[in-house]
């Protein structure tokens, strides 16, 4: 958390990998990988990482399911086991009745539900979702919340970025950001007790 220009989603996108830090190192469960190669990176990206991002940035011509299932084309997965993963990604985010839809032909919700199966296509280790519900409103935001703290209470680390003191007040851990700089480290009571995977950053 932290107001606009403070870093946040630069800071997003060094823990996915999108960015390189200047300085300092940065493990992912347990392995340095600040100095991977551009194709090392694209790998532990596709392998441990999920993206979900304020504008869904969904592909218009492709329907809801072609959506879902671009990550697992691209990484060359049999089409049995895509068809297997789709199946139940679109039973576990509600999607059924809406595969063969377009996302024009769907609500800022169920986009967002997209994007989120979308980004569980792969299995990721973390989930990184910057600004998740500022596009939304706040009803439909709770709902997103909602599928994103059922993703952390079965074991993944989600990481968000939002400017929402609700949504801040809800996580486990809440650090906030001025000036590029992280001021403050806040760990809820309990906090940790569902952790699975960690990210490690030092800095120089």
């Amino acid at each position: 958390m932290g107001p606009s220009g403070s870093g946040k989603s630069t800071l997003l996108n060094v823990i996915g990998l999108l960015d390189r830090p200047n300085g300092g190192t940065y493990a992912l469960d347990g392995r340095d990988v600040t100095g991977l190669s551009d194709d090392e990176l694209a790998r532990v990206r596709r392998e441990k990482m999920g993206f979900v991002f304020q504008f869904f940035h969904l592909v218009p011509r492709l329907s809801a399911e072609q959506n879902i299932e671009l990550p697992m084309v691209l990484a060359g997965i049999a089409p049995a086991e895509r068809r297997q993963r789709l199946d139940r990604l679109l039973a576990d985010y509600g999607l059924e009745d809406r595969a063969r839809h377009r996302p024009e032909q769907l609500s800022g919700g169920q986009c967002q539900r997209v994007a989120i199966a979308r980004a569980m296509s792969m299995s990721p280790a973390v989930i990184l979702a910057d600004e998740p519900t500022g596009n939304l409103d706040r009803h439909t935001g709770q709902e997103v919340m909602a599928v994103l703290e059922r993703l952390h209470h079965d074991g993944g680390t989600v990481v968000v970025v939002t400017h929402d003191p609700d949504i801040g007040s809800r996580a486990h851990r809440t650090l906030r950001m001025i000036d590029g700089a992280i001021v403050s480290d806040d760990r809820a009571a309990g906090a940790g007790t569902l952790q699975r995977h960690d990210l490690n950053m030092t800095q120089s």
